[in-house]
């Protein structure tokens, strides 16, 4: 085997990651083909990087003979000068001359891949070059400082492997891939990894193949890079030509080689060589090219407004976007001011305030910024703020967009001086009132001009008297101090007094404005500042006083816990109503159980401010009760002690020397009067030991004692008592208090309690004693109701004794009237006491029941002696009737001389056999029970038809009617001992005509 041939073997024997620079030398060198040699040069994608450049040196070297050869080929035409087609010759004669001589032609091929290998292996040497610096700041970027990683003992063969180890750092790209791959998809992966400077050194040595395709790269850079990063790959604007800046490149080689010229490409591109060569050359990527066309200032504007886009709608990192702006800025690109302008102000929404990105379900974009309203702007950037922090962010984040919104308005050719201002007072007015203290007080004229955030002192007014009438906070008062102390005072001097008037009418008119109506059921902030915005300084004085005087009030009736809204006073500054609702409000409330008051200074405090209330300050100002006297506030301060139940404080401030109540004793009287009947209505308990039954009773011991008091004090025991008598209003419900005040006929309670309690009438002085106090203590007719009606009461449960007593003491009354010197024969009261009389006792002596005929005889004649002329007769024929049995009873006892006097001693049986003999008895005894029943109703009822008073007794106690009636039953069958009546005539006694003697039909 020769030497050529065991090259070749050898050659091809090693494998690409055995290949050394020897290896190369001792197989390629010895090999005497050329294109072989080339061939295998080219063939060959090696790992090590001074292998890979010896190859391809050597690869070059051997192609010299051929170029060498090609050329003298050129050399030919220029013999022949005169030959007419000498231009196109050297064209042509390549052209002739690779197509016969191919290998020449494919020595030339592969001596331009060489070269363009070369080129590339250059630019990898360049990168891996910067590649262990860049490594090296990115990890101390990371790790830890310098200063701790210095380490005065390292020795310097652990500095080496340090070094070495930093140098051993891989490269993006192995060098095989690097040499093999297309150029383009090369700068691709370095823009989309960030190796930005491998991408420069591709675009600054391999500009020619990369220029068109420079925006395809720019757009494989990831949207979060950081375009300082990245700047001298951005596009710039040459002004001088009203276009793209172009990029100044540069080449590894100094000199282009003679086989890169147009004619040898030309040639090459004419000449068909094996499809193994073709592969040698390879293509860019399938991207459609840009072109190397330079681009319009427009067509660049268009590039960095698309790329912000892109950069927020993908990463929302708005600060990328405004750098990308900035260095579009710094490179020429027109048109990008505004963009800039709505980056940087958003940046300050997003980045300034911590809480915008965590509190918003929605991503800030550029559209959504454009969309919004300015005052939404405004409110987005306050609407995290503070009291501690609202002037700050104003100035630093407000008020540079106020400034933006204001020059745009300029340029656009509608300027607005007053838009800034317009927004911010529009912010205040919704702001709540510690924002807008805090605003106030970064406004007060105490501070320089630039440092105010509202320099007018007439719209800091106005702001703030907008904002404090527009609000309803019932505790704020003390932010609202603070804001009223940070208004200018203006020294106005002594006004006109048609400015003066005029002042009071727009104050008048303001409260009009603010009382709620159909229309405008409330006046919000934005409202009154419509209403403040004409008034002059004159007017906003006289407002800022009448607000001093509001916030005093105010102050007032929060430490009272009876707080008003500010435009209360407003509202209530001419209703003497409102103004007496709530004095009232605020006596009763301090002394409402949450909110008692203790110690006697506590009420004398509150009467000082309720009598300050109704005062007029310093500048003619009335304040919250000014309509009101300080009679009138006493009065009601009064009412609200008695109301609390603190009778001893009331005491105490009536008959102190030092007092500040100044009331007359009836007003006293008066007032306590109401709260006893206000006690006394609200009570749900009628007895007056307990509740508020004894409240109102105890209010009526705080006055000196009067006629009045002590009617009112014994209407309150009577309403104590008659609840101990179990009187219902409905069944099962107990009279209330109120139902008694609200009775108009006070003696039918009396009826009532008769009617409810069986033994009611025989405690004849307690009832009248209950009259009395029930308002009818010299009320002679309602006396002699009254004991009628226990007459009657008695008579229906037949306790005749008690009944005939009854009715002596009702004549007695009567009489002792009637012998009045001050009673007239025509008196109404003796004619109605008389009626009353004379009906009673006309009554109960015509009882059939009543035994004792004496008493009866009595009777009639008292009613002879007090009825009317009418009605003698009636009464004369009973009484006739009456004597002639009193007559035979008495002819009885003197035949028998027998000393009982009693008709039911003497003639019972006689009575009752008369009653039997004249009685039909039915075949069964229980056929005419209903008949018996009736008619003895209505012989009741016949009896008492010409009595004035019904009592319930029989109706509503039939049981212990019952019992009375069977005791009377049994007294009556003790008093027939002496007479024989059979069984029989008893049961038929009992069952068929017991209503003749009181008994219940079942017994």
């Amino acid at each position: 085997m020769t030497s050529s041939e065991s090259s070749y073997t050898r050659w091809e024997t090693l494998k690409d990651d055995q290949v050394t620079v020897s290896d190369v030398q001792d197989a390629l060198t010895p090999v005497t083909d050329d294109l072989w040699v080339a061939a295998a040069c080219v063939d060959r994608f090696l790992s090590d990087e001074g292998v890979q450049r010896s190859l391809i040196e050597l690869g070059i070297k051997r192609t010299n003979t051929a170029v060498d050869r090609c050329k003298e080929v050129l050399l030919l035409p220029s013999r022949a000068a005169g030959s007419s087609d000498a231009v196109n010759v050297p064209k042509e004669l390549l052209s002739v001359y690779f197509n016969d001589t191919p290998e020449d032609a494919q020595l030339c091929q592969i001596r331009i891949t060489l070269l363009e290998r070369l080129d590339r292996l250059n630019s990898f040497a360049e990168i891996c070059k910067e590649l262990p610096v860049t490594k090296r700041d990115e990890e101390d970027k990371q790790g830890i400082d310098e200063e701790w990683e210095d380490d005065p003992w390292e020795e310097e063969g652990e500095a080496s492997t340090i070094a070495h180890a930093a140098s051993s750092i891989q490269p993006p790209i192995p060098l095989q891939e690097f040499l093999a791959e297309d150029i383009l998809d090369m700068a691709c992966f370095f823009a989309s990894q960030e190796y930005f400077d491998a991408l420069r050194t591709l675009l600054t040595y391999h500009s020619s193949c990369l220029w068109p395709y420079r925006f395809t790269i720019l757009e494989s850079i990831p949207c979060h890079s950081n375009p300082s990063d990245y700047r001298d790959f951005l596009p710039a604007y040459d002004a001088a030509t009203d276009e793209e800046l172009a990029t100044p490149s540069r080449k590894w080689r100094s000199e282009e080689d003679w086989v890169e010229s147009p004619e040898v490409q030309a040639a090459l591109s004419q000449t068909k060589l094996p499809a193994e060569f073709e592969a040698l050359h390879p293509s860019l990527a399938n991207v459609p090219s840009q072109g190397s066309q330079l681009l319009s200032a427009q067509q660049l504007t268009s590039w960095y407004q698309n790329r912000v886009d892109q950069v927020i709608s993908s990463t929302g990192m708005l600060d990328i976007a405004l750098s990308l702006v900035q260095h579009g800025g710094s490179l020429g690109i027109p048109d990008l001011d505004e963009l800039g302008e709505d980056l940087s102000l958003m940046t300050r929404l997003v980045y300034d305030i911590p809480q915008a990105w965590a509190q918003d379900d929605e991503d800030w974009t550029l559209a959504r910024w454009r969309s919004m309203e300015s005052s939404q702007v405004v409110r987005a950037y306050l609407v995290h703020s503070t009291a501690d922090t609202v002037a700050k962010d104003i100035s630093r984040l407000v008020m540079p967009y106020l400034f933006v919104l204001e020059s745009r308005s300029e340029r656009a050719g509608q300027p607005d001086p007053d838009l800034p201002n317009r927004l911010l007072h529009n912010y205040v007015l919704g702001a709540p009132l510690d924002i807008v203290a805090a605003i106030i007080e970064a406004s007060k004229p105490t501070l320089l001009p630039p440092q105010r955030l509202i320099k007018n002192d007439e719209d800091v007014v106005r702001l703030a008297l907008a904002c404090l009438y527009g609000n309803n906070s019932l505790t704020e008062w003390m932010t609202m101090s603070r804001i009223f102390e940070c208004l200018p005072a203006w020294d106005i001097g002594s006004s006109p007094e048609d400015e003066a008037d005029e002042a009071d009418a727009t104050i008048a008119s303001l409260g009009e404005f603010v009382t709620p109506s159909t229309a405008h059921p409330q006046r919000g902030p934005t409202d009154l500042l419509l209403f403040f915005k004409p008034l002059p300084v004159v007017s906003l004085s006289r407002a800022l006083d009448i607000l001093d005087v509001h916030l005093e009030s105010g102050e007032m009736f929060a430490r009272w816990n009876v707080p008003a809204p500010l435009r209360w006073f407003l509202q209530s500054a001419g209703n003497v109503t409102e103004q007496r609702a709530w004095a009232n409000r605020m006596a009763r409330r301090t002394g409402a159980a949450a909110d008692k008051l203790g110690e006697m200074e506590d009420w004398e405090s509150l009467l000082d401010d309720m009598l300050k209330l109704c005062g007029t300050n310093e500048s003619g100002v009335r304040s919250a009760f000014g309509l009101l006297t300080e009679e009138e506030v006493s009065s009601i301060f009064f009412s609200g002690i008695l109301s609390s139940g603190r009778f001893d404080i009331a005491k105490d401030l009536i008959y102190s020397k030092h007092s500040k109540l100044s009331l007359k004793a009836s007003k006293i009287e008066d007032l306590c009067l109401a709260a006893s009947h206000e006690f006394y209505d609200n009570a749900s308990s009628a007895n007056y030991k307990v509740g508020d039954m004894k409240l109102a009773y105890d209010c009526l011991d705080v006055p000196a004692r009067s006629q009045q008091l002590t009617k009112e004090r014994d209407f309150i025991e009577a309403t104590s008592r008659l609840s101990s008598f179990n009187v219902m209003s409905r069944p099962g419900t107990p009279i209330s208090p109120i139902e008694i005040r609200l009775t108009k006929d006070r003696l039918s309670l009396i009826s009532r309690v008769l009617s409810s309690n069986a033994d009611a009438y025989k405690h004849t002085q307690v009832i009248l004693d209950l009259l009395h106090k029930l308002g009818f203590r010299d009320d002679v007719v309602a006396e002699v109701k009254t004991l009628a009606m226990i007459s009657d009461a008695a008579l229906q449960a037949e306790d005749f004794t008690r009944a005939f007593d009854t009715n002596q003491k009702m004549i007695d009354v009567v009489f002792k009237l009637r012998s009045s010197e001050s009673s007239a024969s025509e008196d109404p009261r003796l004619h109605e006491a008389s009626e009353v009389c004379w009906l009673a006792c006309f009554q109960l002596g015509r009882h059939p029941e009543f035994p004792d005929v004496e008493q009866k005889l009595t009777l009639f004649g008292r009613a002879l002696e007090l009825c009317p002329a009418d009605k003698l007769n009636d009464i004369l024929t009973p009484w006739r009737r009456l004597e002639q049995e009193g007559l035979e009873v008495r002819k009885e006892r003197l035949a028998d001389h027998s000393p009982r006097p009693k008709l039911a001693a003497t003639k019972p049986v006689s009575s009752l056999q008369s009653r039997l003999n004249n009685l039909h008895v039915p075949t069964t005894p229980l056929i005419n029970a209903e008949d018996a029943a009736a008619l003895a109703g209505r012989a009741f009822s016949r009896v008492a038809s010409n009595f004035p008073f019904r009592v319930g007794g029989r109706e509503h106690s039939g049981s212990r009617g019952g019992q009375v009636r069977s005791r009377s039953r049994d007294e009556s069958q003790r008093r027939l001992d002496g007479e024989d009546v059979s069984n029989q005539a008893s049961r038929v006694l009992q069952r068929g005509i017991g209503w003749l003697l009181g008994a219940d039909g079942e017994s």
